[in-house]
């Protein structure tokens, strides 16, 4: 059964990168993550994204005028190419996926819904991590 199940693999996904919230006030919940802690890495007017510990666990922190994305969480891999790879066997397979994206943090990714509705991210998050925006 399993050997079946690999045979039809659609992604090697190897890492749960981070989860992306909607929030009211960006300011009053970003700085409530600083201060539990979390690394603020891009900060923009209608979102932000910080990290935690060595993993750099990400959370997204989605303004209300945050368009581009809902709520969601990502698998994150280090070659972009397995991002491709998986867009393509998810798509050949049936599922409905976005387009891959180019991402100004030099990210790439796409969107999809999983078989119970729930939406979630591939993304091409670089080996050394997201440059960021922030002074360090």
């Amino acid at each position: 059964m399993v050997e079946r199940l690999l045979e039809s693999q659609l992604a090697n996904v190897t890492r749960l990168g981070h989860l992306a919230i909607r929030v009211q006030d960006i300011e009053r919940a970003k700085n409530f993550y600083i201060r539990l802690g979390l690394k603020l890495v891009w900060d923009d007017a209608d979102w932000c994204y910080l990290e935690a510990g060595p993993g750099k666990d990400g959370l997204a922190l989605l303004g209300p005028g945050y368009k581009a994305a809902g709520p969601h969480f990502a698998f994150h891999f280090t070659d972009k190419a397995d991002v491709q790879d998986a867009h393509i066997k998810l798509k050949d397979s049936g599922v409905h996926v976005g387009q891959v994206h180019e991402h100004r943090d030099g990210t790439a990714s796409f969107y999809l819904k999983d078989p119970e509705g729930n939406w979630l991210e591939m993304l091409y998050h670089p080996p050394g991590g997201i440059p960021g925006n922030q002074q360090p």
